[in-house]
């Protein structure tokens, strides 16, 4: 049996394996220490010698991978392998308080999906254990720690502040108020899911078995906005841009890059694309995508040093990377939470400047199509979406396209009231439905971008 990647067999690892640096101490906590926290941030923290401490509030799949590796976890990028020894330790809720309390902790960051934000009755969720955790450190005469969401949300910062205010009490939360600080961030690296194959691959690679492997691109950015409680680790030397406004940049991203991938899943696993490289590949999807960001792109106003065009084919090069095997699947998870930032608020910044919307509309109809659970060859899946009853039960029973769009876009919960009463935007969503159940999602694209 091959034995496990830890502490006692990292001198097995061939020489051309990067090994880990000396594990610093943590003085950082994540909440959500998914496959991205330790493809994007592990790595910048281990690089700037602070530890981390790891929580994960809903699985214990995490600790169970890592902690027979000592917490020690390989970071594949193409051909390089790269050991990352940042995290000291992942804990659940109920360890997370006191990890946050902690007087070491200055920097907490969270992964937690867009849903993580969404009230959840009966279950303490991360704004909960950092209000609790706050009130702690305020008892104890600590100084808060700077509390960093790095969610695909527009706000994330804001959301996560007003989050964790509205779960304090009253002296924490005018504590929090005038001391915490909750910068806006905007992440992006593209992180595909570990799969059984990628962990045989690595072990025959390098002789010892990985079940914590991450795998991501060469490409990461992470702009944080300059604004801290406290202590904070030198940013700046690993390559963070520290910005006075990053919601541009997070705009940007949200609007190119995830309405991008979300058009892509939907439209793509419509028609029977398993990854994103597929996709991009088929010369009309290619074209549709461009068409997509000409719609975006217009809504933007890049900020200093990020050049559109640039962005743009960079991005495609990213798509094209047949090495990440980025699952359309993946990236169609939790839609319902997703496609207001990434595709409905640049419909409804054109719609407001007298501007067409026919790509967009194509994907929302493809976000619209995919409720059906069903792809253009038959085959059949479930929707994996925490508001996917909810939708269900709108369509139930609505065979003609138009209806379903109707039903599904006065859905306030997804569609502002503002979007769901232009007639301009119902009817374009609701043509391109119909395309999409009558032709496919593939004629539909090639029709689109021929």
């Amino acid at each position: 049996m091959t034995a496990r990647l830890s502490e006692a067999t990292l001198g097995r690892l061939p020489a051309w394996v990067v090994r880990p640096r000396p594990r610093a101490a943590p003085r950082a906590v994540h909440i959500g220490i998914g496959a991205f926290h330790r493809a994007q941030l592990a790595p910048l923290f281990e690089d700037m010698d602070w530890g981390v401490i790891g929580a994960s509030l809903r699985s214990t799949t995490v600790r169970e991978a890592m902690a027979p590796q000592d917490f020690l976890y390989s970071l594949v990028i193409g051909e390089s392998v790269r050991v990352i020894g940042a995290v000291r330790d992942v804990v659940r809720a109920e360890g997370l308080i006191e990890a946050l309390a902690a007087p070491a902790t200055d920097i907490v960051t969270l992964t937690v999906t867009e849903k993580g934000y969404l009230p959840d009755p009966g279950r303490r969720g991360a704004a909960d254990l950092v209000a609790a955790a706050l009130r702690l450190r305020r008892e104890r005469g600590l100084a808060p720690f700077t509390a960093i969401s790095c969610d695909n949300l527009p706000g994330n910062g804001g959301r996560l502040r007003d989050a964790v205010l509205a779960a304090s009490d009253p002296e924490t939360a005018d504590w929090i108020a005038a001391r915490g600080a909750f910068p806006q961030t905007m992440v992006d690296r593209i992180v595909p899911a570990t799969e059984e194959a990628d962990i045989d691959a690595l072990a025959a690679r390098i002789g010892l078995v990985d079940r914590a492997m991450v795998k991501a691109e060469t490409f990461w950015q992470w702009v944080i906005e300059d604004r801290f409680a406290g202590a904070r680790p030198d940013f700046a030397s690993v390559g963070v841009r520290i910005a006075a406004d990053i919601a541009p940049w997070e705009t940007a991203k949200l609007r190119l890059l995830n309405g991008a991938h979300s058009a892509i899943a939907y439209l793509g696993g419509l028609a029977g694309f398993d990854f994103v490289h597929e996709v991009i590949a088929t010369p009309a999807y290619a074209r549709f995508i461009e068409a997509l960001w000409d719609e975006s792109a217009a809504t933007l106003v890049p900020p200093p040093g990020l050049d559109i065009a640039a962005y743009r084919r960079a991005l495609i090069a990213r798509f094209a990377n047949p090495g990440l095997a980025h699952r359309t699947r993946q990236i169609a998870m939790d839609g319902s939470q997703k496609l207001p930032q990434r595709l409905l608020a640049p419909i409804a910044d054109r719609l407001a400047r007298g501007q067409g919307i026919g790509a967009l509309a194509l994907a929302v109809a493809g976000w619209m199509r995919w409720q059906s659970g069903r792809t253009d060859t038959g085959e059949r899946f479930a929707v994996d979406d925490p508001l996917a009853g909810p939708i269900a039960a709108r369509i139930a029973g609505l065979d003609d396209p138009r209806s379903q769009a109707e039903a599904l876009v006065k859905f306030d919960a997804i569609f502002p009231p503002a979007l769901a009463a232009d007639p301009r935007f119902t009817d374009a969503v609701a043509g391109k439905l119909a395309q999409l159940a009558s032709h496919g999602a593939r004629a539909t694209i090639e029709e689109f971008a021929p």
